[in-house]
C-alpha cells in the first residue's frame, strides 16, 4: 500500500488522511488504491472503529482529481474510481469529512460521500468540472442536490463558483461549521457524542437509511419491519445506568 493516505487509530476513532500535500492533495489512481485497501479493512472493523474523520494533510483538505493523470491508463476499469467513493458512502461507521482549505471537484465528490461535512471558517467548496470541460463521474450531479436542493447544485455545477465556508453553512452543505481556530475542538466534541450513542444503533440507523433510500414509504416502514436489527448488545446495561442515575 501506498502512504497516499494514512492511517491513525484510537479510542474507537479511525482518521483516514490524504496524504499528498505538495498536490494540495489531488487524487491519483494511487490515493485510491490506498483508500480502497483502508476502506476494505475498516469495514470489517466494526467491533473496533466506531466512527471514521477523512481529511486532508497540508493547507487544504482535496484540490479534487489529479488533472495530469486524466486518460492515462490505471489498470483499473474505468468505474473504479467512483466504486471507490461509493464504498465510502457505504461504510458501516458514521464517516465526519473534516474540512479545511480547499475541497473542490473530485474532492467535494469525495466529501459528499460522507456522512458528515465538519469545516474550519477556511474552507472553500467548488465544482469546476466545467473550467476543464469535464464532467462529474464521482457522484457530484446525484449527490450534491440531494444535499443542498438542485437549484443550488445547478449554481455551483454550471457556474464554477467558490463557497465560502459560511456559505456552504447556509445551503446545508456543512453540517457543523468551525470558527477560525477551533476545527480540532469541534470536531473533537462530535466524534465523542457520536462514539457515547450505541455503535450498534448507529451503524442500523445508517444501514436503514441506506436500504430505504429511493423507495416509496410504505415499502421503506415494511423493509425497516422485517429487516429490523434489533436492539444493542449493552441495550440493557445502558437502560440499567439510566435506572440508577
Amino acid at each position: 500500500m501506498t502512504q497516499r493516505v494514512l492511517r491513525a487509530d484510537a479510542g474507537g476513532l479511525c482518521t483516514l488522511t490524504l496524504n499528498r500535500p505538495d498536490k494540495r492533495n489531488a487524487l491519483d489512481t494511487e490515493a485510491f488504491e490506498a483508500l480502497d485497501a483502508h476502506l476494505g479493512a475498516l469495514e470489517c472493523a466494526t467491533a473496533s472503529v466506531g466512527c471514521v474523520v477523512l481529511r486532508g494533510a497540508g493547507e487544504c483538505f482535496c484540490a479534487g482529481a489529479d488533472l495530469k493523470g486524466i486518460g492515462q491508463p490505471t489498470g483499473h476499469p474505468p468505474a473504479y474510481k467512483p466504486q471507490v467513493i461509493e464504498r465510502l458512502g457505504r461504510l458501516p461507521q458514521p464517516v465526519i469529512a473534516a474540512v479545511h482549505g480547499i475541497c473542490y471537484t473530485g474532492g467535494l465528490e469525495l466529501a459528499l460521500a460522507c456522512d458528515f461535512i465538519v469545516a474550519d471558517a477556511s474552507a472553500r467548496f467548488a465544482d469546476t468540472h466545467g473550467k476543464w470541460g469535464l464532467v462529474g463521474a464521482w457522484g457530484m450531479a446525484e449527490r450534491l442536490p440531494r444535499r443542498i436542493g438542485v437549484p443550488a447544485a445547478k449554481r455551483m455545477m454550471m457556474t464554477g463558483s467558490v463557497v465560502t465556508a459560511a456559505a456552504a453553512e447556509s445551503i446545508g452543505l456543512v453540517d457543523l461549521l468551525a470558527p477560525a481556530g477551533t476545527l480540532e475542538a469541534v470536531l473533537e466534541g462530535f466524534v465523542r457524542e457520536l462514539l457515547a450513542n450505541s455503535w450498534h444503533t448507529n451503524f442500523a440507523a445508517k444501514r436503514m437509511m441506506l436500504e430505504a433510500d429511493g423507495l416509496p414509504l410504505a415499502q421503506a416502514l415494511a423493509r425497516g419491519h422485517y429487516c429490523h436489527p434489533g436492539h444493542a448488545p449493552d441495550q440493557r446495561e445502558r437502560v440499567a445506568a439510566f435506572k440508577r442515575e
